[in-house]
């Protein structure tokens, strides 16, 4: 029991040690250094650039310009868009048994089309 007694205080000292050491770690003890900063010389853009966003700022936007003569002059050109029927819920599900089939048999299919279609017409025949 008394084992246990000296371990506990030994562990305990250990601990505040690691607290003390880590605050005088952590509070940088000593002058402070200066955060790093450039300065940089102001350019006529950069000028430029806070005038316009000012500008930019005092524009205050209603509803008056939906009833200028202007705008109610103008034309739409936009086109009416018809509904279409919705397709498949699934769009790459097969259509049937027959879709589920090897495809050299479309291949060879395809290929005799093809040629029918590029094949030199015989003498007599359209």
């Amino acid at each position: 029991m008394m084992d246990f007694l000296k371990n506990k205080f030994v562990i305990g000292i250990a601990v505040v040690a690691l607290a003390g050491i880590a605050w005088w770690g952590m509070s940088g003890g000593g002058a402070t250094a200066p955060l790093l900063t450039t300065d940089t010389p102001t350019t006529a853009s950069d000028v430029e650039l806070v005038t316009t966003l000012l500008t930019l700022r005092a524009v205050t936007l209603n509803g008056t310009i939906f009833t200028d003569p202007a705008f109610m002059s103008l034309k739409d050109f936009g086109k009416e868009i018809v509904p279409e029927p919705v397709g498949r819920p699934n769009p790459f599900a097969p259509l049937s048994a027959s879709a589920q089939q090897t495809g050299t048999q479309g291949a060879q299919v395809l290929n005799r089309d093809t040629a029918r279609i590029f094949a030199q017409p015989k003498a007599g025949q359209q």
